[in-house]
This record gives C-alpha cells, structure tokens and sequence, in this order.
C-alpha cells in the first residue's frame, strides 16, 4: 500500500485564516542551497531538476528493496535575505537566498540516498548531484498557516505573522522563514495554490526566566 506520509505527519497541515503555534520534530531532507529571484533563477531550476529525481529514485528504491512505497514528499525551501522586509514589503527577489528541499522518510539512510544518486547520476538527468546533500533541520518551536493564493500574494500575511501574531505571543522569530508548497503550480491556477508558511520561534519569557534564574 502506498503512504501519503502528509496525512500522517500533523504539522504537514496549517489552519487557513488564523495562525497556529506546533512543535516539529528533527526532519532529514534533501537539500541544495542557492540565492536569486526563484523565477528567473537557473541555480533554482537547477535545484528542482535535480531534487526530484533523487527523491523518485528514492521512492523506487524504498518500494524495490524495503517493499514500502510513498508519496514523494512536497517541495519545501528555506528562504532569507539580510533584510527580512525583502520578503514582506518589498518582495525584492534578487536578495533572496533558498535552502530547496524534500524529504526524506524514516527508514531511508544515507546509503539508500547514494544509491539514490548513483542511479541518478547514470542518466545524467541531475544538473545541481553534486551540491546535493542530505541535511537534518531541527525547527522545534514554530507558527504557521496555510496561504492559498499566487506566492507574491504572501507578504501580508507574513507581514501580520512577523509583526504581530509572533510578538503578541511572547515569541520572537529564530530560525529561516519556511515554505511547504502543497500544490504543484504546473497543474493548480495561482489563486488556488496551497502553501504552508512556516516561522521558527523562542518564548521571550522563558529566556527572561532562565536568565533571571541564572543571576539568583
């Protein structure tokens, strides 16, 4: 029986209108790093040219040998910039940088992922192999929601998750900001795209506490 590892993985679902406080365990992923505009970016497309095939050799390993298949996993990335208004106020794509990645489920190794690659390799179908690497990205504490829209429609909605809900809850962001694309822009219309937006973050309290605690 093939595994749709989004229904059974909780945080792989965010509420649509209101943002909402979980903790995400420890994830591997496949990962390639890179910087520029996403849509005129060719390190980008690069990126995606190769992750997938990985992540279907992947697939057609784990069915092949360990007899369980699943559903390749969405398309997720990291994104940042010095300025984090590049992401809300002005949308400045060209001072992006990305961590483009998949995951990779529980019970694959390392060696699974270099045979992965090797068979990969041998159809030279993978432009970015060898800036590929398999990352661990521990979030922990996290907001998210679920956006439905064009990707250039998030920006106040990150605006209002950065500025206010964050704050307002004692939190104060952390890690990169994270996006799960749930729906595959080849085959959904921009205004039906369904993208998880993801932020790390820290109680400031409990920082306040614990340094309170150490001056006692």
């Amino acid at each position: 029986m093939k595994v749709d590892l989004k229904k059974q993985i909780p945080t792989y679902a965010a509420p649509y209108g209101r943002f909402e406080i979980v903790t995400v365990p420890p994830v591997r992923y496949l990962a390639i790093d890179g910087a520029g505009d996403p849509n005129t970016s060719q390190t980008y497309a690069d990126a995606l040219a190769t992750l997938y095939p990985v992540a279907y050799a992947l697939k057609f390993l784990s069915k092949r040998e360990l007899d369980r298949d699943y559903v390749v996993m969405p398309l997720e990335a990291l994104w940042w910039a010095d300025d984090m208004a590049a992401f809300t106020a002005a949308r400045d794509k060209r001072r992006w940088r990305w961590t483009a990645m998949i995951m990779v489920p529980e019970g694959i190794d390392d060696a699974h992922v270099d045979l992965a690659m090797q068979t990969v390799r041998a159809k030279g179908i993978a432009p970015a192999l060898t800036a590929l690497r398999v990352d661990v990205l521990d979030e922990g504490l996290c907001v998210q929601t679920l956006h439905i829209g064009p990707y250039d429609a998030e920006g106040p909605l990150l605006e209002a998750m950065h500025a206010e809900f964050i704050p307002e809850q004692g939190l104060r962001m952390t890690g990169r900001h994270h996006e799960i694309y749930l729906s595959d822009p080849r085959r959904a219309a921009p205004e039906k795209l369904r993208t998880i937006l993801r932020q790390p973050v820290e109680r400031v309290e409990s920082n306040v506490g614990a340094r309170a605690g150490v001056e006692n």
